[in-house]
């Protein structure tokens, strides 16, 4: 049986991401009573920083699931059964949008996308303002792809939305944006901002953030979907007081406190700076290699991951085998429409210059082991970007 190979494992995949060894001790700690105030404090005190990331005034609820959950939550609480649905397609979660609202009772209006290109603001207002009776009760968008790695303009979306003279809300996934390019819930008009803890919030996968706005607070008195776990009624008074109506996992927000008080202390400003020069270094080794990017606008690339099409002709996850084989890396999947023709380089979350370095050269050597046409070279134009 074959021994484990020397050195660290390399996880370059868009989530779950790496967890900092400081956030792994704290989930280390002793139990804590969960109706005690030392747990309320910690928790309160998290949802109050967490409305800083989100950059919102309104309340951040935490919900004990992944971040499908918030979604759920999200939907239950301001949607009712026949609502019609709003949902640009622009990859493999938008369309996942698409299956659970089906599933909830909800009718999807969907706009094709090409899954290489972001949300079109203007084919949002053209729908809208098609929907003279108001049928449309939300706008769901996915501000990053994670599938594909292009992030969409949310901002101008919201203009599109109010340029119609539409009363739909505007949900936003931020499952792969949040802590890796900017993200402002009020400013941007967003009604429910979507997340998860385990991507750029470098935590382990198992807790789910749902920001709300007073919109969709006063929406939730017409819902009349069941609710049942998600019923975000309680979660408002947890928000606040920091005791929940079930019992929450305590050592995650040991965890989620540590990794707050990181990304706070470095600057949401310096984070997002941090993760554009990781991106764009990783697409100046993939362009040096000869190989072409998912994403085809520059300014939709993403900041968290970037999806690389391999030749016709090839298959990307056999790269990917080899990658995990030969140098014990994860590359992430393609996946629906795009499977088996791109593989995903993430340099989300808790990474630097030597960990995305690494990762390309683990990149540049497997496909000099492959018979995938390439070009020698990508982790020198990497270095000519970080080594300035």
């Amino acid at each position: 049986m074959p021994t484990k190979p020397a050195g660290r494992y390399f996880l370059q995949v868009p989530g779950p991401t790496v967890v900092p060894d400081e956030a792994m001790a704290a989930m280390s700690m002793p139990m804590l009573d969960h109706r005690s105030q030392q747990f309320a404090d910690l928790a309160r005190g998290i949802s109050a920083d967490l409305k800083k990331i989100f950059k919102t005034q309104q309340p951040v609820l935490i919900y004990p699931s992944s971040g499908t959950g918030a979604w759920e939550a999200a939907a239950t609480n301001t949607l009712s059964v026949g609502d019609s649905v709003l949902i640009p397609e622009v990859g493999m979660f938008s369309t996942l949008w698409g299956k659970n609202a089906r599933g909830l009772g909800l009718n999807v209006i969907e706009i094709p996308g090409d899954w290489r290109t972001g949300i079109d603001p203007a084919k949002v207002e053209d729908q809208l303002r098609a929907d003279r009776e108001g049928r449309i009760k939300a706008v769901f968008a996915t501000h990053n792809e994670t599938s594909t790695g292009v992030t969409s303009d949310i901002a101008a979306i919201r203009q599109a939305i109010d340029a119609a003279g539409h009363d739909a809300l505007l949900f936003v996934d931020t499952i792969s944006s949040l802590c890796a390019t900017d993200f402002r819930m009020d400013e941007w008009g967003v009604d429910l901002a979507i997340c998860g803890s385990q991507k750029g919030l470098m935590m382990p996968p198992g807790l789910s953030f749902l920001a709300v706005s007073e919109k969709a607070r006063q929406r939730a008195e017409s819902s009349n979907m069941a609710k049942g776990y998600f019923d975000w009624t309680p979660m408002f008074e947890a928000a606040e007081t920091g005791f929940y109506p079930y019992t929450p996992p305590v050592s995650l927000f040991n965890g989620l406190r540590v990794t707050v008080n990181m990304l706070l202390e470095e600057g949401l400003e310096n984070v997002f700076a941090r993760h554009a020069r990781l991106a764009r270094a990783t697409r100046a080794a993939v362009r040096s290699w000869g190989l072409e990017i998912q994403s085809i606008k520059e300014s939709e690339h993403s900041a968290a991951v970037t999806a690389v099409r391999v030749p016709d002709g090839y298959s990307a996850d056999k790269f990917r085998a080899l990658v995990l084989e030969k140098y014990d890396m994860s590359l992430a999947a393609g996946l629906g429409k795009i499977a088996d023709k791109v593989f995903r380089i993430g340099h989300l979350g808790y990474q630097n210059d030597l960990t995305v370095l690494g990762a390309l050269a683990g990149v540049e050597m497997a496909l000099g082991l492959s018979d995938i046409p390439h070009n020698k070279g990508g982790i020198n134009a990497a270095m000519a970007i970080l080594g300035t």
